[in-house]
């Protein structure tokens, strides 16, 4: 389903769909079902003459217009007792509208549906879930993270962005948010219903359409499977820094600790030497570096957090999106079609006993209910159509993002590099403080050897 494999003249899907029409009445299956009674009263050249200039069907934004879009904050709010329970709000900030809002998680939940409602056939990304009885903090803050992926998402999506339930969300800041939104949604019918191009959305699909939309859903799985992957290697990654972090804190205070000992030694042990006093007195000095060290190692850590793992995080919740699509296009519109032309069917055969039997009145009544099915089908058809136009967009807008990889493995690369970088310097002035630790007799300094110096074993 990408845009190179689709062939974008009109006059091309034209002729498809005129093949398929054949393909149809040569069927003696397909003589029961009615055809698109849209095809049959449109003339081709008028349809033509009606077509915009270029495709709808393409999109032509780059990563960096999305990006540009819009960039929301999400922070967390002190909890604040409610009558039973504590709750959670955020702070949600938006640099398009200019604006900061509280919301809470249900001011998400109302949000998510009402997207759901008036665009079925677009990706909506998933929200986390709900905060069961005794969360902690790391739950709470994982939820805030992917909150805030999801409204970035959705303010960075083509026609989400542009819709009024976005801005109130971000941007209204009167009292009971919930309700604003139900009523900006009421007596709004869903996209299919409120765009220009949606009944004639099958003109502009590409004659192989089914299969592109297998092959996009096959090509996502695999690349949502490797991504996951990568995403759990640099959770690790970051984690081990943080970790490593904890480690050298408590190596220095260790360290410090043992310098600090104030147990007296005996005159035997001692031996009218000052080694200890001096090597104590050495220790205790070097909890600073590892206090820097441990510094460094958490920031390196933090950073890959920040602009590694939630990055992936990012891509992944976007290919979950494309994946819950093709789901509700199949379980919802596709089934819906195909249980409306098994009823059709029914129909027909229920007419040809009432004809034989001569029931006027129940002839009467059966075709009736006949043409009411046909309308059905062919709404459903035609809604079949745009979901698969809306899939061929969405399979568009993941290829737009698919660039944030080389952004992803940059961060990782400049995060390891300068990590290691500071790391290394902290080191490096490190080291001239252990020659003090090392002193031999007549009061020589005699620094530990490394492992160029060629020791034996024995």
């Amino acid at each position: 389903m990408t845009g190179g494999a689709m062939d974008p003249l009109p006059a091309a899907a034209v002729a498809a769909a005129a093949d398929e029409e054949a393909d149809e009445e040569a069927d003696p299956l397909a003589a029961d079902l009615p055809t698109s009674q849209v095809s049959e009263r449109r003339d081709p050249d008028l349809r033509r003459m009606q077509m915009p200039q270029g495709n709808p069907l393409l999109l032509s934004h780059t990563l960096q217009e999305l990006l540009a879009r819009d960039t929301v904050q999400v922070e967390l709010i002190p909890e604040k007792k409610g009558l039973f329970l504590k709750h959670v709000e955020y702070e949600v900030s938006s640099q398009r509208f200019k604006s900061s809002v509280y919301r809470r998680y249900n001011d998400f939940v109302v949000f998510h549906e009402l997207l759901l409602h008036k665009f079925p056939y677009r990706m909506v990304p998933a929200l986390p879930p709900k905060r069961m009885l005794g969360a902690d903090r790391e739950f709470i803050e994982a939820r805030r993270r992917a909150l805030k992926r999801f409204i970035n998402l959705v303010a960075r999506h083509p026609p989400f962005s542009e819709d009024v339930v976005l801005k109130l969300f971000l941007a209204f800041s009167g009292p009971d948010v919930q309700s604003k939104l139900k009523e900006s949604a009421q007596g709004v019918g869903d996209e299919f219903m409120n765009c220009k191009l949606a009944t004639r959305a099958k003109d502009f699909l590409p004659a192989d359409i089914q299969t592109q939309f297998a092959v996009s859903r096959e090509l996502i799985r695999n690349i949502y499977n490797s991504f996951y992957k990568l995403r759990d290697r640099a959770e690790r990654i970051a984690t081990r820094a943080i970790d490593n972090a904890a480690d050298l804190l408590i190596f220095g205070k260790e360290l410090s600790a043992l310098g600090s000992d104030t147990t007296p030694l005996p005159s035997w042990a001692t031996l009218h030497s000052s080694t200890w006093g001096s090597l104590k007195h050495a220790l205790k000095g070097l909890s600073v570096e590892f206090a820097l060290l441990a510094d460094k190692a958490a920031q390196q850590g933090k950073q890959e957090e920040n602009d590694v793992v939630e990055k992936l995080n990012l891509f992944l919740d976007l290919l979950q999106s494309y994946r819950d699509l093709c789901e509700r296009h199949e379980k919802g519109v596709l089934h819906k079609h195909q249980r409306a032309l098994h009823k059709y069917t029914l129909m027909k055969r229920q007419m040809s006993t009432a004809l034989h039997g001569r029931e006027p009145e129940s002839v009467e009544q059966l075709e009736s209910r006949i043409v009411e099915q046909e309308n059905a089908i062919q709404t459903m058809e035609l809604r079949n159509y745009f979901s698969l136009y809306c899939l061929h967009q969405e399979m568009q807008l993941v290829h737009t993002y698919l660039p944030l990889t080389s952004h992803i493995l940059g961060a990782f690369v400049n995060s390891q590099i300068q990590g290691h970088k500071e790391m290394s310097k902290v080191w490096d002035a490190l080291k001239p403080k252990l020659h003090c630790l090392f002193a031999g007799p007549n009061s020589t300094l005699t620094p530990p050897r490394s492992p160029r110096d060629g020791l034996s074993p024995h």
